[in-house]
């Protein structure tokens, strides 16, 4: 939705197919970084983000018993932007899905791509109802497990699980909530990000090796029993969880493809490129950051679609190796229980290299 959105303001025709006849999103919340609140920015949607999600000023880090360890005020990246903050995923879908239809978009729902066969000139694209379409360029965004990759790409990777498994749990916002916190020192990496002015979502990095599906009447136990240990506000939102609670549960995979990311007229960004697991919530800003690069490149090598989008992977692979690998590290820290001094540094050197502009 973000390409669609910026090629759209570049004076671009863009059809946006999505498989989904219900063009749904699944999930809790999502965590927004300094680095992804300035793309937004950009993109023209950062004002509707921050009313209807939440910002924080910083950062804590607790022992897993609720002993406050630092408090870390966040220096600005921009003028104006906040350090981090958070929203609901349905919300941000029904904000990104709205500037899609207003800029007129061509939206077609319940629609796959079958077959995409790259011309000198164009690429043409067989849809699942049968029907055949040209275009100059196609952008496949569908997702770790993209069926475009393997379609195109010779050295199609496959997803990599990495040992953890993801824990959301949406709480009420607690009483004084101003920065995002994080409980160490245990097997399972807790943190709370705030999602609006009422709720926060939990999250629980847990040991996953065995990759075990979870019944969802059984999630509600689980989750307390991965929080058992723990103190402060984790232990409130411990023993508020429920049958109706809203829980989220997946294990973590990683999938980063070998440069280039395009085949001819098509190319790959957003998770097909480059899926990382959340350690430094940044999957979703790596793919609006894809969308506005995408659409510079576009913008400066004009009819030379495969140029730009040589000139797209060139600006891309580095950082979102970055992304991609330094999340693998500091997922592969926490499963050792290294020292909490060189998880720091490790999430200190990531969050340095993103602060620099894309």
């Amino acid at each position: 939705m973000a390409t669609a959105v910026r090629l759209r303001q570049l004076g671009h025709t863009v059809k946006l197919i999505d498989i989904d006849p219900q063009w749904r999103v699944y999930g809790a919340g999502i965590t927004v970084t300094a680095p992804t609140f300035r793309a937004f920015r950009r993109l023209g949607l950062f004002d509707r983000i921050v009313e209807h999600g939440a910002c924080v000023i910083g950062h804590e880090l607790f022992h897993y018993s609720g002993a406050p360890i630092h408090r870390f005020d966040d220096p600005e990246l921009e003028p104006g932007l906040p350090a981090a903050g958070g929203i609901m995923r349905p919300v941000l879908h029904k904000i990104m899905s709205s500037e899609v239809r207003r800029l007129g978009v061509d939206v077609v729902l319940g629609v796959g791509a079958e077959r995409i066969v790259n011309q000198p000139d164009r690429v043409e694209v067989t849809f699942t109802d049968g029907t055949t379409q040209s275009f100059d360029l196609a952008v496949a965004a569908d997702g770790i497990y993209s069926k475009t990759r393997s379609m195109l790409f010779a050295n199609a990777v496959t997803p990599t699980p990495n040992g953890q498994g993801s824990w959301r749990i949406v709480a009420k916002r607690p009483e004084g909530f101003t920065r995002t916190q994080f409980y160490v020192g245990h097997e399972n990496l807790v943190g709370i990000n705030a999602v609006s002015r009422d709720e926060v979502y939990l999250f629980i990095l847990n040991p996953d090796p065995d990759r075990k599906w979870i019944e969802p009447a059984e999630q509600p136990a689980m989750v307390r029993a991965l929080l058992a240990d723990f103190g402060g506000a984790v232990a409130a939102i411990r023993d508020s969880v429920s049958q109706s609670s809203s829980i989220v549960y997946r294990p973590l995979e990683a999938a980063l493809q070998p440069a280039p990311w395009h085949s001819g007229r098509v190319v790959l960004i957003g998770d097909a490129a480059h899926a990382t697991t959340p350690h430094l919530a940044s999957g979703a800003g790596s793919a609006v950051e894809d969308a506005m690069v995408l659409g510079e490149e576009l913008e400066r090598s004009g009819s030379d679609v495969p140029s730009a989008l040589a000139a797209f992977t060139a600006r891309r692979y580095e950082r979102c190796r970055i992304v991609v690998e330094s999340s693998l590290a500091i997922g592969a820290h926490q499963l050792a229980r290294g020292p909490a001094a060189r998880l720091g540094e490790l999430m200190g050197a990531a969050s340095h290299a993103l602060a620099a502009d894309y």
